[in-house]
């Protein structure tokens, strides 16, 4: 370290403080009563403040450089601003003695004799605290966080930010020497604050929380003539400031050398004066050696390290021998004063240098050896060696080059140049030097014939690579430079010295950092390439070039048939598809092939020049391979220039190759044309299909041949796919497949079509109805799904989706949409007897039992909505017959969903309000028996209570009278809806179910249902025997009338009155069975007929009372008055029961 004066002025009074600005540009200093601010570039005043009226003792700037603050023996601090104006004063009781700004808050704190203050821009008073002595100096630290006083009687105290003392530390005989000056460390990297203390005893001494510790002391900075009061550095540089007693202002540079040391990839440098930090320029391992003296030189070779301090050098060693070991032990200890140039260390020895002379020591610090050089020596470097016997390069001012080893007192002169050396290597192999001489030229000489080999000019530094013998590198002018054997310079950009280059490692000193740079090898690689070089090129690869300079390189090998090379370089691509060429052209060469233009045609094509491999092929008599390379290619009009002789076969497959190519590279219209022209129909349907392009579908499958099956199908699905049923109907009308357009017609929903071809068809009813009934079901319309099922023979789907509706519709509670499945359900249950002689009885059965549930339920339709609803829709009569009717079906079971209560209590409301009161009563007790809803429960309860208070009799209106026998029947009877006495069925309203003035009556045997219906409409006449008296008597001989009143009356009324006598008392039930002559004498207008469909049989019905009209539907056969079901088809425009709309044909 030393210091060079930059510039001095002289002031007229004496300099008491100075402080930089923080950007490092301005000096203010205090000289006399004024404040002088001066550039620190070159040392001119640029402005004289005046505003104190006495001596400025002390002068502090802000670190965010806003402004400053003065203090002066008038007892006034002044504060400025940075534009150099005064802005703010405030006095103490006493003169100023130092002022410092806090670097965070930038609170300013100014000491007096006797107190100090706290000022902040924010506070308008200054806050002020008394102390025992007289502050000479004070200091913040670099958090702000406290303040270290100096007093005069030896004291410091530390105070925080408030002011409150914290800390005081007592010096021994501290009271003779007062505290002149003090310092906080202002290194941000340090974890501990130091504080820096100095006495009026001339004694330094340093201070952290953990107690008292020593300084190193480094050097002087410069000698002054007279008393130095104060001196500061500037911010963030190596300039240093002092202001003296006598007025003299110094601006020194301090220069600090840079001390390291290198050998190969270990580096090693001084650190903070006292410390060496040796860091691994590979790994970037760093190890940090503490010392505690000023470093003066410092040398490392292989395991060894020296480091010369003042009065003693150091010598470390590695703990082991491992090349990544970053640990160093002390080994020896010179303890001895030395001076010299340059230190250079070796296995068992060190080597100073001092000027000319060169002095070999052991690590014991005895002198073995000496040498005398004729010159100044400039450079000195160890060069390897076995231990204790190294040798050393030197370089002397007068241009010699010497090699010394260590053992030898005798220098060996390696060659003389005119010019004097700066830095000297040697390569690998010992056989070149290169040297950079004092006009920055580098030479490189053959140290065995002392030729020149060559130079190169803008040198500063120059380095042989340790791993290739043919390549150096040196730096200057600001780029770097790399020189393979006699090739041109490649150069690329770099700042620094060049210190070492270890394969595609260079090391760089810039300043003080030593850096490891990366630099790819490929110029020199490409350098060598050219020249066909390829095992040359290989080896420079080898210390560290790009992926895409290894692909190069092996495709140059591989073009220069280099085989062995390229093989490596593939390798280390990892490109397996060279490799395998180069496999398969060794295997042919084993079998004796030998032509390196065919090996060279395959190389061209693999690497994309296909035109160049084309030619080869050629040349080479192999014309179907370049075929084979445009089709695989795609480059269909370079390979017709080889089809050759034009066979047809290889056209065709050219054709087909392109229309492929045209397909894989997106232009389908080319590929499709292309297709057709070479007869490949089905790839041409399918590109056309998938990008929808009907229009050239319909052409190709109108120029397609009928008997072509396969591709018009495809047309047809594509049709299809495309939404064009119209078109595929027409692909499929020319194939003649049938079952396929019924499938489109089906699938396409256009029923009409289907329907029309099914009629045509009867083969295809299954793949139309079955179908277009699970689509009727997917929309939720069942019951015509349930009709298509049916119509397509399926009766089984039929039922089955009958019978889910119909429970579906009891578990919601439409008991009326239950009654009308039920009754659909009996209809397809005659149906399948009608047609399946197995199944008759089974269905029979069924359908009665369904034809029964549908009455059922249709009735209690009416007591469901009765007992759910606020408002009845039924006259009281209508709810007490229908509940009458309901009990009366419920003898045996109670289907799902029917309710006895809801029954039951329908039948007690009615019949209390109609006047049958003992039914009531009954009802009330029957209903006592079952769970009852609470909703139903106080109602019930309050009516058996009222009903007890009315007759125990019926209304003898309400009593349903037998029409054949004309027997008054109870409103509760015992074996259900017949009579009591002649058993008769009684027939029922559908609407109000009164009875009907029905009786049915059976054909005698013999009669069928054919002749029945013919001999009651003939409606023969009939005597009326009351009118004529006259009796007619034959005999055998003559015919006579006689008129005799008292004659009996044989057949004094209609003839069908007289079958329905009963005897009484017969539990059997005795049907009215009638013959012909009964048959014909009834009219036509008195029968009804339920014309059932086989198996069964037709039933007869005859009014007994002609006048009041009744009409049958003639789809369900339910009876109704007229004049009720004329109002019901009005409201419904159906039949209630069957819902068969009126406008419906009877059949």
């Amino acid at each position: 370290m030393r210091a060079a004066l930059t510039w001095r002025d002289k002031a007229e009074q004496c300099i008491y403080d100075l402080a930089f600005k923080p950007d490092g540009t301005q000096l203010i200093i205090a000289a006399g009563n004024r404040l002088l601010v001066y550039d620190t570039s070159d040392g001119t005043l640029i402005q004289p403040l005046k505003g104190h009226k006495d001596t400025v003792y002390c002068v502090a700037y802000a670190k965010d450089g806003k402004r400053f603050a003065s203090g002066s023996a008038d007892k006034s601090v002044i504060i400025w601003t940075s534009k150099l104006e005064g802005i703010l004063k405030y006095t103490h009781n006493d003169s100023i003695q130092c002022v410092s700004y806090n670097p965070l808050t930038h609170q300013l704190a100014s000491c007096s004799s006797s107190d100090f203050g706290l000022w902040s821009p924010e506070q308008k008073s200054v806050s002020k605290h008394k102390t025992s002595s007289k502050i000479t100096c004070c200091s913040w630290t670099n958090d702000g966080q406290y303040l270290a006083l100096g007093m005069f009687n030896g004291i410091v105290s530390i105070r925080n930010k408030n002011g409150e003392e914290k800390v005081k530390i007592e010096r021994t005989g501290g009271a003779s020497s007062p505290i002149w000056s003090i310092c906080w460390n202002p290194s941000r990297d340090e974890r501990n604050d130091i504080l820096a203390v100095a006495d009026w005893g001339q004694k330094l001494s340093f201070y952290q929380l953990s107690g008292k510790q020593d300084g190193v002391r480094l050097g002087t900075i410069g000698e002054q003539s007279s008393w130095v009061w104060t001196c500061k550095v500037k911010p963030d540089s190596n300039y240093v400031a002092v202001g003296c007693q006598d007025g003299t202002i110094s601006f020194y540079q301090l220069i600090f050398s840079t001390v390291h040391g290198l050998y190969k990839d270990r580096y090693a440098y001084r650190d903070s004066m006292t410390d060496v930090i040796v860091q691994h320029l590979i790994t970037e391992q760093k190890v940090r050696i503490k010392g505690r003296e000023l470093v003066k030189k410092i040398a490392i070779y292989k395991n060894r390290l020296a480091i010369q301090m003042p009065e003693k050098i150091l010598i470390y060693e590695l703990y082991s021998d491992d090349s990544s070991d970053m640990y160093y032990r002390v080994k020896e200890k010179i303890v001895k004063k030395f001076e010299c140039n340059l230190l250079v260390v070796c296995s068992d020895h060190i080597i100073l240098c001092q000027e000319k002379r060169l002095q070999c020591l052991s690590f014991s610090g005895i002198k073995e050896r000496e040498w005398l050089m004729e010159s100044l020596i400039r450079y000195i470097k160890v060069i390897g060696g076995p231990p204790g016997r190294e040798g050393l390069l030197v370089g002397l001012k007068n241009g010699q080059i010497l090699k010394i080893f260590v053992d030898n007192v005798f220098a060996i002169v390696l060659l003389k140049q005119s010019t004097a050396v700066r830095c000297l290597d040697m390569s690998a192999s010992r056989n070149k030097l290169a040297v950079v001489d004092e006009n920055d030229t580098c030479l490189v000489y053959d140290i065995h014939t002392k030729e020149l080999l060559f130079q190169e000019p803008n040198a500063n530094s120059v380095a042989w690579n340790t791993q290739c013998e043919d390549m150096l590198c040196f730096s200057g002018g600001g780029y770097l430079n790399i020189k393979a054997s006699n090739f041109p310079v490649h150069q690329q950009k770099l700042q620094g010295f060049v210190v070492g280059y270890n394969g595609s490692k260079i090391f760089c000193l810039h300043v003080f950092s030593m850096s490891a740079v990366e630099v790819p090898q490929s110029a020199p690689m490409y350098q060598y390439l050219e020249r066909k070089m390829f095992k040359e090129a290989y080896q420079i690869a080898c210390l560290g070039v790009t992926d895409t300079d290894w692909k190069e390189l092996a495709m140059e090998a591989l073009e220069g048939m280099e085989f062995e090379t390229a093989k490596k370089a593939f390798t280390r691509v990892r490109d397996l598809r060279y490799l395998e060429l180069i496999s398969s052209i060794e295997e042919r060469k084993k079998h004796g092939e030998n032509n390196n233009e065919l090996f060279l045609a395959d190389v061209y094509a693999y690497q994309g020049k296909f035109h160049e491999a084309a030619k080869l092929y050629k040349k080479s008599g192999h014309e179907n391979l370049a075929l084979d390379m445009y089709s695989d290619l795609r480059m269909f009009d370079y390979a017709k220039d080889f089809l050759g002789s034009g066979d047809p076969k290889d056209t065709k497959m050219l054709i087909k190759k392109q229309a492929d190519w045209a397909k894989n590279i997106n232009e389908p219209k080319a590929a499709v044309e292309m297709y057709l022209s070479a007869g490949e129909h089905m790839k041409a349907i399918e590109i056309s299909g998938d990008h929808g392009w009907v229009d050239m579908l319909i052409e190709i499958a109108r120029k397609l041949d009928k008997a072509e099956r396969e591709p018009l199908s495809k047309c047809a699905f594509y049709f299809k796919k495309l939404d064009n049923p119209g078109y595929a109907a027409e692909t499929y009308m020319k194939v003649g497949d049938l079952k396929a357009l019924v499938h489109l017609h089906v699938e396409t929903h256009r029923w009409e079509e289907a329907f029309a071809l099914s009629e045509k068809h009867p083969e295809f009813k299954d793949d139309v109805y079955v179908p277009y009934a699970q689509w009727l079901a997917e929309n939720d319309r069942f019951e015509e799904a349930q009709k298509a099922f049916h119509k397509a023979g399926r009766q089984s789907e039929a039922v089955r989706v009958l019978e889910q509706l119909t429970h579906n519709a009891v578990v919601e509670s439409r008991f009326n949409d239950a009654a009308y499945y039920y009754w659909m359900l009996s209809m397809q249950c005659l149906d399948i007897a009608q047609e399946n002689e197995q199944q008759k009885t089974e269905m029979l059965q069924k359908f009665h039992h369904f034809q029964h549930l549908a009455e059922v339920y249709h009735v209690y339709h009416s007591i469901q909505r009765y007992t759910e609803e606020p408002f009845s829709f039924h006259l009281p009569e209508t709810l007490f017959n229908i509940s009458r009717f309901l009990l009366h079906s419920l003898t045996k079971e109670t289907p799902l969903g029917i309710s006895k209560v809801n029954t039951l209590f329908a039948l007690a409301k009615q019949s209390k309000a109609l006047g049958a009161y003992k039914l009531a009563r009954h009802a009330y007790d029957k209903l006592q028996g079952l769970q009852i809803p609470a909703r139903f429960q106080k109602s019930i309860e309050l009516g058996s209570l009222t009903i007890r208070s009315k007759p125990f009799h019926d209304s003898e209106e309400l009593v349903p009278l037998c029409y054949r026998c004309s027997t008054n029947n109870p409103l509760l009877n015992n074996l259900g809806n017949v009579c009591i006495n002649c058993r008769q069925p009684f027939v029922f309203s559908a609407s109000s179910y009164e009875v009907l003035h029905l009786v049915e009556f059976y054909l005698e045997d013999g009669i069928t249902d054919e002749e029945a219906v013919a001999l009651i409409d003939l409606e023969a006449p009939r005597l009326n025997k009351r009118e004529n008296k006259w009796q007619e008597m034959m005999s055998d001989h003559a015919q006579s009338l006689r008129l005799d009143d008292n004659t009996d009356i044989i057949e004094d009324d209609d003839p069908f009155t007289a079958k329905l006598s009963f005897e009484q008392g017969g539990s059997e039930f005795v049907p009215v069975i009638v013959n012909r002559a009964v048959l014909q004498s009834m009219s036509r207008r008195d029968v009804l007929i339920k014309r059932w469909p086989k198996p069964l049989r037709w039933q007869y019905y005859r009014s007994l009372l002609p006048d009041a009209s009744i009409t049958m539907c003639p789809s369900c056969f339910q009876m109704f008055h007229t004049e009720d079901y004329e109002l019901l088809v009005l409201q419904h425009n159906c039949c209630p029961f069957c819902r068969r709309r009126i406008d419906e044909s009877n059949q």
